[in-house]
């Protein structure tokens, strides 16, 4: 079974109201998430390290929005505790968008494995945890999205020096979702890897300014994010542009998003080709 897809061909619009957990809301593109889903009827548990920081970028006070505090660094056995107690809010997750994650910052040498489990700790470990704390809600519900926020860095690793921990840590997301896709889609779950297009670098200190500005700002996303975001619950809900389309597993959005996707897979089978007569030999 292609894994791209589940096995819903077209999937209807969502006309129930869902109720959706987001990670690392404070900012950028999960202020943004919460903001559209909210904007749509729904219910959002929003999720931060610090509870004071949403206070002054959310609308705190609507009555379809909860706060929790939620640190992904904190281990499965905390994490499971805060997800069950999420749960009892409103009766169960139906979206769950795993948007928090850092951007660790250093040439490879310099870095050294340290930085690496620095950054797949959150990036990477953070996720799993959550997502694993969630999926036992769904599977018994036999219904659920899982949203997880990659990277077009992902793609362009090349592209980006000292950012080779960041764009690491989104492969292997991207990776273990696609598993992830398969295992669960028996149980009426879809896994969507959103994958948003960073801004261009050109150099090292312009990587280690931009990325100074970006990981504490608004979030990857170049363009309007807003329009991104509303995009994104789109597809989630099977409205507006996303209407009887077939659920992907992969939504790449973005300035140069799906250029650098493309440029990656021509790039690979370009040298697929230039050497098949040496790799075809040792068969």
């Amino acid at each position: 079974m292609d894994p791209s897809y589940t096995n819903i061909s077209a999937f209807e619009p969502i006309r129930a109201q869902l109720v959706w957990l987001v990670t690392g809301t404070s900012s950028g593109l999960g202020k943004r998430i919460v903001l559209s889903a909210l904007a749509r009827g729904d219910k959002v548990i929003a999720t931060a390290r610090n509870l004071n920081k949403l206070r002054s970028t959310l609308p705190v006070h609507c009555q379809n929005l909860k706060t929790i505090e939620l640190d992904v660094d904190s281990g499965y056995t905390n994490i499971k505790h805060t997800i069950n107690e999420a749960v009892k809010i409103w009766g169960g997750i139906d979206v769950l968008v795993n948007n928090a994650g850092i951007g660790v910052k250093a040439v490879f040498e310099e870095g050294g494995s340290e930085m690496f489990r620095r950054q797949f700790q959150t990036n990477v470990f953070g996720v799993i945890d959550v997502t694993t704390a969630v999926l036992p809600h769904m599977r018994k519900r036999g219904t659920g999205t899982i949203v997880q926020v990659g990277s077009r860095s992902s793609w362009t690793a090349e592209c980006v020096p000292t950012w080779g921990q960041y764009s690491s840590s989104k492969a292997a997301l991207r990776a273990f979702s696609e598993t992830l896709a398969t295992e669960v889609e028996p149980f009426g779950i879809r896994v969507l890897i959103a994958e948003p297009a960073e801004n261009p670098i050109s150099s090292y200190e312009d990587v280690r300014t931009a990325a100074m500005r970006d990981l504490s700002g608004s979030g990857f996303c170049t363009g309007d994010a807003t329009k991104a975001m509303d995009v994104l619950v789109d597809v989630v809900r099977g409205e507006g542009k996303a209407r009887g389309k077939e659920w992907p597993l992969y939504f790449v959005f973005g300035p140069g998003g799906e250029k650098a996707v493309r440029h990656k897979c021509e790039k690979i089978l370009r040298v697929m080709d230039e050497w098949k007569d040496v790799t075809d030999a040792l068969l």
